[in-house]
């Protein structure tokens, strides 16, 4: 009986280490996964954002365009009324 008792004393304690280290062990890896994640949807945001100041830019540029035609448009409309006055 008290080889049983012995043998219980010693086993429980590294069990308990084991299972412990195999805990954290579980631990680290599901928050490498959530890290990688959280990176992946903050590299996806960015890509979107890239996009978006891409589109914003080439339609900026298109406006440009039109404005300056527009004031060429306007400035020889003006040309004109000063020649008819």
């Amino acid at each position: 009986m008290a080889e049983h008792v012995y043998l219980l004393t010693i086993c429980l304690p590294l069990l308990a280490i084991v299972v412990i280290a195999a805990m954290r062990h579980f631990s680290a890896i599901q928050q490498a996964k959530l890290r990688f994640a959280h990176e992946e949807a903050y590299r996806v945001i960015a890509e979107k954002a890239v996009a978006a100041h891409t589109e914003a830019a080439a339609s900026l540029a298109s406006m440009d365009a039109t404005l300056s035609e527009l004031k060429s448009r306007v400035s020889a409309i003006e040309k004109i009324l000063k020649e008819v006055e």
